[in-house]
C-alpha cells in the first residue's frame, strides 16, 4: 500500500504542474507546502497522526449505520456507504482504521467561513458555486440519483420498469431535477401533481393524493427513515439526470489536504470501490432495485 501511495503521490504532483493554470482553489492548494508530498509524516492535519473526520448529528442509514442493524449513527462502525467511504480513503493514503477519529458539527455550522476543527467534514453536501466561495469540496464521491418514494402496499411498489409506472400519478416539487426528470426520463400518462415545496408534495402522498414521490436519493432515505413511517425507497432509477447533485468532501477553505483526498477518490474510482460500495449500501442495504428500462 505504501508504494502504491509513494507512486499516486508521483502522479499527483505530475498533475498540479499540468493544472497550474487551473482555477484558483487549485492552484493555490499546489502552492503550499504539504501539496507536494501526500506521505502521512508531511499531511498538514487537525491532529498530527490521526485523520479527523466530522459528520453530523444524527448521521443516519444509509450513510452510517451500526453493524447489528440496531439504532444507527455509529460511523466509527463502517457501516453505510459514507462511513465506508472515509475508511477506504484513509486506507488509500495510508492510515489505519484506529487512525480515523471522528468528530460531530452541524450542517449549516460546517458551511461557516473558518477555521474547522475537522480535515474534512462529509453528510450529503452537494457541491455548488455559492459554498465554494467559502470552503473547498474535494471531487464528487457521488452523483445523487433520482429515486422513487411510495408506500408499500401502493401497486407501485411492485414496478420494476418504467412500462409500469406508466399510469402512476407522480407529485414532485416545482423547479426541481426531479420534475425534470418525471418529464422527460418516465414520461407517464398521467399529468404530475406540482406543488410549492417537497412538504407539500408529501402531505399529498400521506394523504393518497398521489401514488409517488420522485426525489433525490438522500431525500428518499431520509423521508423513509424519519418522515413517513411505512413509506419506502421502491427504486433507484439507472439513468442520470442531466444535472445530478453531486456529494463532495467538505474542507477548510485552501486546505492542501483536499489535494490528497482527491488523489485517493481517483484511485478508488479507478478501480471500482466508490461504485462497489455505492452498491453494497444504497443498493443492496436499501433493498430497492434499479429502474433503468
Amino acid at each position: 500500500m505504501k508504494v502504491r501511495w509513494r507512486l499516486l503521490s508521483v502522479l499527483m504532483i505530475l498533475a498540479l504542474v499540468a493544472v497550474a493554470c487551473g482555477d484558483d482553489d487549485a492552484t493555490t492548494s499546489s502552492t503550499g507546502p504539504a501539496a507536494a508530498s501526500c506521505e502521512l509524516a508531511d499531511l498538514d492535519l487537525v491532529s498530527p497522526g490521526q485523520l479527523t473526520v466530522a459528520t453530523g448529528e444524527p448521521a443516519f442509514p444509509p450513510w452510517v449505520g451500526t453493524p447489528t442493524g440496531d439504532n444507527f449513527d455509529e460511523p466509527e462502525s463502517g457501516v453505510g456507504f459514507e462511513s465506508a467511504v472515509v475508511y477506504a480513503v484513509a486506507e488509500e493514503m495510508g492510515f489505519s482504521a484506529d487512525q480515523v477519529v471522528w468528530v460531530r458539527v452541524g450542517f449549516d455550522e460546517a458551511i461557516g467561513v473558518g477555521p474547522k476543527n475537522f480535515d474534512f467534514n462529509l453528510q450529503q453536501y452537494t457541491i455548488t458555486a455559492e459554498r465554494d466561495e467559502v470552503v473547498d469540496f474535494s471531487d464528487p464521491y457521488y452523483s445523487n440519483a433520482q429515486a422513487l418514494v411510495a408506500f408499500a402496499d401502493n401497486p407501485i411498489a411492485n414496478a420494476t420498469t418504467f412500462a409500469d409506472l406508466a399510469d402512476a400519478r407522480f407529485g414532485v416539487q416545482v423547479g426541481t431535477t426531479s420534475l425534470d426528470y418525471i418529464e422527460n426520463v418516465i414520461q407517464p400518462s398521467t399529468t404530475v401533481s406540482v406543488y410549492d415545496s417537497t412538504v407539500d408534495a408529501k402531505s399529498a402522498l400521506e394523504a393518497d393524493q398521489i401514488d409517488g414521490l420522485v426525489v433525490d436519493v438522500a431525500t428518499a432515505y431520509y423521508i423513509t427513515a424519519v418522515e413517513i413511517p411505512g413509506s419506502v425507497v421502491v427504486a433507484t432509477f439507472g439513468a442520470p439526470a442531466d444535472a445530478p447533485d453531486e456529494f463532495g468532501m467538505l474542507f477548510e477553505e485552501g486546505n492542501p489536504l483536499r489535494d490528497c483526498v482527491n488523489v485517493a477518490l481517483s484511485a478508488l474510482r479507478a478501480d471500482g470501490t466508490l461504485t462497489s460500495l455505492e452498491e453494497q449500501w444504497l443498493v443492496d442495504a436499501g433493498g430497492a432495485i434499479i429502474i433503468s428500462e
